[in-house]
């Protein structure tokens, strides 16, 4: 458990070989989390595998706290974990999907030189057109009509021309049982929509109890900062949360990296093809110095 402020305090969890070549795991979300089923992407005889919670994510403390959490606290906080695994100047693997890929390519910006890789998936940039797609549409409702009205269903009709506002009222209602509804309804979507093929199991789990600029991430000057970390796209052709058209974006920005277009694949990592293609590119960056 590592302090990174007088509020939050990470969870920081170590696997594989303490002399392999070091590597982080960025968790998607935002509040996602870590499982230690993530640390299984890299041979643990070649990596120093690290993962951990970001705030209020997972097992870090407090729970679900949105004080003093953005984005460029988050890309601090990696930072701040680098220093403390590794010490002062070394560098490591960079591996982030979903809200971890904004984070991946935000920290990678920031602090190039202590970056040996990136490895990114589901590719996420933090635009307001990324955002409406998914939650407010049109776009990923055209698709899943019937998960659509479900996601609609705990915001009155007065309300759901910003669907992200009116969700972040509940989110952050101090009843408790509004917090509930809208929590179930929110990851029920988002569970809903991450594979290729609805897993009635996984989405069943839905019912357990600060940003940058528009653009940001994909402007050219902050590309020019990252050109030269070996780096691979890894996106499902089907992907509704993150759609391609973002990880076609950055591949145009970017074309030094390499890109992997899944073409049976959605959101999820752990679809058989975007799996393949993440732990080919794992096995790949262990050969880097």
């Amino acid at each position: 458990m590592l302090p990174v402020s007088s509020i939050h305090t990470l969870s920081v969890k170590q696997y594989g070989n303490p002399q392999g070549k070091p590597v982080v795991f960025v968790h998607g979300g935002p509040g996602g989390g870590c499982d230690d089923r993530d640390a299984r992407r890299f041979d643990p005889a070649k990596y120093h595998i690290v993962l951990f919670d970001q705030r209020g994510s997972g097992n870090s403390t407090p729970a679900a706290c949105i004080e003093e959490n953005t984005t460029q606290l988050l890309v601090e906080d990696i930072e701040t974990i680098r220093k403390h695994v590794l010490g002062e100047d070394d560098a490591w693997h960079v591996f982030g999907g979903s809200w971890g890929s904004t984070l991946s390519l935000a920290y990678a910006q920031a602090y190039p030189e202590r970056v040996k890789s990136l490895t990114l998936r589901g590719i996420f940039t933090l635009r307001r057109a990324e955002l409406e797609f998914f939650y407010q549409g049109p776009g990923t409702n055209f698709l899943f009509p019937d998960y659509w009205d479900e996601y609609l269903a705990p915001i009155p009709p007065s309300e759901r021309h910003d669907m992200i506002s009116a969700y972040y009222k509940r989110l952050t209602s101090p009843d408790t049982a509004i917090r509930a509804e809208a929590g179930r309804a929110w990851s029920r979507w988002e569970m809903a929509t991450s594979r290729l093929q609805v897993d009635p199991k996984y989405l069943a789990r839905a019912d357990e109890p600060g940003f940058f600029p528009d653009g940001h991430l994909l402007e050219p000057s902050q590309i020019a900062k990252i050109r030269h970390i070996p780096t691979v796209i890894v996106q499902g052709r089907y992907d509704v949360i993150c759609p391609a058209t973002t990880a076609w974006e950055l591949h145009k920005a970017f074309p030094e990296a390499k890109f992997v277009l899944v073409p049976d694949a959605g959101h999820s990592a752990m679809e058989a093809g975007i799996e393949r293609a993440l732990i080919e590119a794992t096995e790949e960056f262990a050969k880097i110095d």
